[in-house]
């Protein structure tokens, strides 16, 4: 299932986690600068990751109510695909800038305002928290959402990491404290970022969705008595949690088409959550190769 077929209802809370969590990132920022915390801006960063996956998760859900057009024939699926893969670029530029400047602060130490950062830090988990809370019932159902559920977990982790900091630095000085908890938080970034970042190359590469098994498949195709050979098989994702698969199937000549391409059909869709099929269907002495010297 996705996002887009949840309808108004996910949107609405969506959009609900949006305010919260893009009120609490300002106040963050502002505490932050205040306080003179790193690890307060940088879990701001991260909070500003979660915002751009919201919004990510809200506009793809209107793009996915656009319909096909005679020139986008799969429609505005891919749409998600680049908005993430922009964003898993920024989460790594993001993770980069926190180590940098955590290392700055490893050199030069500067004095932090333990209290505030813990209390800030405080409400940002709360925050996330309720935010998780609001989203948990979707994320069993949707990829996107469940996509920004994970964003969530993420900051609110962070947030975590945070007080630790302002604990150690309100009650026993510990400054250092405050880069040690970000490069932490950098690296939960790097590593959230860059999971992302390969699961969009391999949507745009056409890969194999995570979880397809084409041998699996190939030979659950081959086991039926109709089918005499299969090739140029092929699976893919439009979107997240949308796979695709396309195949040509050499028949036996008692072969009964339709019956066949309904027991392919319930086949794929049933055991291998694959839905948008295309066969194509050739008798047994047909020669593949002939379609290769064909002339205009």
């Amino acid at each position: 299932m996705h996002v887009h077929e949840h309808g108004h209802g996910s949107r609405k809370q969506l959009w609900w986690v949006l305010l919260l969590s893009f009120s609490y990132m300002v106040a963050e920022i502002v505490a932050g600068v205040a306080a003179n915390s790193l690890a307060l801006l940088a879990d701001a960063g991260h909070m500003a990751t979660d915002v751009a996956a919201i919004a990510l998760g809200i506009f793809a859900m209107w793009m996915s109510h656009k319909p096909a057009t005679a020139e986008k024939t799969y429609g505005y699926y891919r749409v998600e695909i680049l908005a993430a893969l922009v964003n898993a670029v920024a989460l790594v530029v993001i993770s980069i800038w926190i180590f940098y400047e955590a290392w700055e602060r490893f050199s030069t130490p500067a004095e932090v305002r333990g209290p505030l950062l813990t209390f800030v830090a405080i409400g940002g988990l709360l925050v996330n928290l309720l935010a998780m809370w609001l989203t948990h019932s979707q994320s069993q159902h949707s990829l996107n959402v469940r996509a920004v559920w994970l964003h969530l977990l993420s900051d609110a982790l962070g947030s975590a990491a945070a007080i630790v900091a302002g604990i150690a630095v309100w009650q026993f000085g510990w400054s250092i404290a405050d880069p040690i908890m970000s490069v932490l938080i950098g690296i939960l970034i790097l590593v959230n970022s860059w999971g992302l970042l390969v699961e969009c190359v391999n949507v745009l590469l056409e890969g194999v969705p995570k979880g397809v098994d084409v041998g699996e498949i190939r030979a659950a195709l081959e086991a039926d008595n109709a089918v005499v050979e299969v090739h140029d098989l092929h699976v893919w994702t439009l979107t997240s949690g949308r796979a695709a698969l396309s195949v040509h199937l050499k028949v036996s000549d008692k072969a009964e088409h339709g019956p066949l391409l309904k027991r392919v059909t319930c086949l794929l869709k049933e055991k291998h959550h694959i839905g948008h099929v295309t066969i194509q269907i050739e008798p047994a002495d047909y020669d593949h190769a002939v379609t290769e010297q064909c002339h205009t």
